[in-house]
């Protein structure tokens, strides 16, 4: 009997350990380049930590030659190129992500985004536009990127940014 629940317990961690995706190798292979963050433009952090908690300030569509994708969605950009910045956020998010936390696999979950986009005062698909940042999240993390959201039109961003991001990532311990 002792046996036998042995043998399951070293199968089911077997089968876990198994299951484990590798999120920085699953970067690389979604041609996925994360870069240094760039320093806060003023008197703030990019990420506190609070327990198991990290709150991010807001990130825009930062590329990693820190030049930004600039525009007003409806206007200058198209919902596709709206879709790209998010995307673009994303990757910037988790540029800091990962310059804070040093290993992709620490993170338990994608908790809560709110997602704001510099659009004309007619563009209403603002929800799709910060799909852009989700769908990359989930096709990273999987469930673990599935996270509650706000998806937010605003009448500008600084420095005319398309897209701008903030989340909250659980991590473990």
């Amino acid at each position: 009997m002792k046996k036998s629940i042995l043998l399951a317990l070293v199968c089911a961690a077997a089968i876990h350990a198994s299951a484990q995706i590798d999120f920085d190798k699953k970067l690389k292979d979604l041609g996925i380049e994360l870069y240094a963050p760039t320093k806060p433009m003023g008197n703030y952090v990019k990420v506190v930590r609070t327990g198991n908690l990290l709150f991010f300030a807001g990130h825009g569509p930062t590329r990693a030659d820190n030049s930004n994708i600039t525009g007003k969605v409806g206007k200058d950009l198209t919902l596709e190129q709206g879709y790209d910045a998010a995307k673009q956020t994303g990757i910037a998010l988790l540029s800091t992500l990962k310059a804070e936390i040093g290993d992709l696999n620490k993170v338990k979950r994608i908790v809560k985004v709110l997602g704001m986009v510099n659009c004309t005062d007619t563009f209403t698909d603002q929800p799709k536009v910060i799909n852009g940042f989700s769908d990359l999240m989930v096709s990273i993390f999987g469930e673990k990127g599935k996270h509650a959201r706000s998806a937010v039109g605003m009448y500008m961003l600084p420095s005319n940014i398309a897209v701008e991001i903030e989340m909250i990532v659980e991590i473990e311990d």
